[in-house]
């Protein structure tokens, strides 16, 4: 059944929690409201830099090519040079940001979501994703009906030019990361690329340091990005590992920026575990910053009850990874997470990194000498449900009164042995019901009873400002 197009153009913000995101080729996503997006962005870092340069990668989606050329179109127009890298990891974009001193750097990629989406967010010169109130100003540019007038001609337009080797530099920084003592000699390493932006740094990174690698998900055609394969759906490659008795699976998602890992013995390993590994073993080695991890709201208690006998502490943000970076940077912490699987190892990169934190991973398992199946049992994971559901609106829950009477309830009946949170998706018309206690069968129950009750208060709160209107 084809997708339905919903148009999110009179939504509240343009940006979400990770950039524009949408239905390809329909607003927000179409190639008008693109070229317009591009002017903005064009004017705003002419107005901030003296000749800026912008760089623009995306991920396989077939769609970018449409979009590449209808971003840079609109920041051509505006004056502003850019410079296509290609297919590239989301962090390889921020590296190359960095790395050829340009002032911006565009990611058009939709993450995790179907091939039929696709998404534009921005880093600032520094690599670091642009706070909200750039985001704001660049709404208000867009929005503004004068945008498109004045504009340059002649010599003043802006060009565009390919920079070839933009996967090779960002594959040398990343092997420059693990330390010149250890080697990948002997592993044998399973690699699921969900047929995404990572597809061919990830092999040439792992190879040329030594592993023996084997492929999944590496053969991308623009309509198979995260089809069943990736981070989302790692059961594929749990077999994959048992079948060539790999040392560990890999699993990407379609820009690379997250990390889910598969043990030898084809148990799957998500963000909070692996955090729990890089956690204690930067306690043990007094390179935790602060003592301190950071992570969000979703992360599950386990993690925060295996760093407590190592002196380490939480630091819980709200959903989405430019947060924990946030709150990494004010506190000067260098090591942070989401349960999804974005991992920032501050210490090396501004974002979150799928292959990096792979690198970091390995790099414990070869110091301990022990297999990730062992590692894993560092973290013993408190029983946690999660439901998400399609709703109309996204009323604040102070407007919800029996959705929060229910969920005060659940609160005082789990007290200090679990958690409950409702909150609604920074980037779907989705929201999303988390759970934990001590026994699982009872808090699926809790989860579908709140369910339930969100999504009749939702309906009843539409209805009636329907009714006002």
């Amino acid at each position: 059944m084809p997708k339905k197009k919903v148009s999110n153009e009179n939504s509240a913000r343009l940006f979400g929690t990770d950039g524009v995101r949408g239905l390809a080729n329909v607003s927000p996503m179409s190639v008008d409201k693109v070229i317009r997006l591009g002017q903005a962005i064009g004017l705003y870092f002419r107005a901030h830099y003296d000749k800026p340069r912008i760089v623009i990668g995306k991920d396989t989606r077939r769609s970018g090519y449409m979009l590449e050329q209808a971003l840079s179109a609109g920041i051509c127009s505006v004056g502003v040079d850019t410079y296509f890298l290609g297919p590239l990891p989301t962090p390889g974009i921020a590296y190359m940001t960095r790395g050829i001193r340009a002032n911006a750097g565009i990611v058009i990629s939709a993450s995790h979501n179907p091939y039929e989406d696709n998404g534009i967010k921005i880093f600032s010169a520094d690599g670091y994703k642009l706070p909200d109130q750039v985001e704001d100003e660049l709404e208000q540019l867009v929005a503004d009906p004068n945008l498109s007038q004045n504009l340059p001609t002649g010599k003043g337009l802006g060009t565009t030019k390919r920079i070839e080797d933009a996967s090779g530099q960002y594959a040398v920084f990343l092997k420059e990361q693990f330390p010149k003592h250890l080697t990948l000699d002997g592993l044998r390493i399973v690699i699921d690329a969900a047929h995404g932006a990572g597809y061919k740094v990830a092999p040439k990174v792992f190879e040329e340091l030594g592993a023996e690698v084997f492929l999944h998900g590496a053969s991308p055609n623009g309509t198979n990005i995260n089809d069943m394969v990736g981070a989302l759906y790692p059961e594929a490659l749990a077999d994959k590992v048992k079948l060539y008795k790999a040392d560990l699976g890999i699993a990407l998602d379609g820009d690379a920026d997250r990390l889910i890992v598969v043990d030898d013995k084809g148990h799957v390993l998500d963000g909070d575990e692996i955090l729990a590994i890089c956690g204690i073993h930067y306690l043990e080695h007094h390179r935790l910053q602060g003592n301190r991890l950071v992570c969000t709201v979703m992360s599950n208690m386990g993690l925060e009850r295996a760093l407590l006998p190592y002196g380490g502490k939480l630091i819980r943000t709200q959903v989405g990874d430019r947060y924990v970076v946030e709150a990494m940077r004010q506190g000067g912490y260098n090591l942070g997470g989401e349960q999804s699987g974005h991992l920032i190892f501050h210490d090396s990169s501004t974002t979150g990194d799928g292959i990096l934190a792979a690198l970091c991973l390995i790099e414990i398992l070869l110091e301990k000498q022990k297999p990730m199946s062992e590692l894993r049992a560092c973290m013993e994971r408190v029983p946690q449900v999660t439901k998400s559901f399609v709703v109309p609106a996204k009323p604040q829950l102070s407007e919800l009164p029996r959705l929060q009477a229910h969920l005060s309830q659940l609160e005082q009946e789990l007290a200090a042995e679990g958690r409950v949170l409702f909150r609604y998706s920074g980037t779907e018309a989705k929201a999303r019901i988390m759970i934990e206690g001590p026994y699982e069968d009872r808090i699926a129950e809790m989860a579908e009873d709140i369910v339930v009750t969100a999504q009749t208060s939702i309906r009843h709160h539409v209805s009636e400002e329907a009714t006002c209107d």
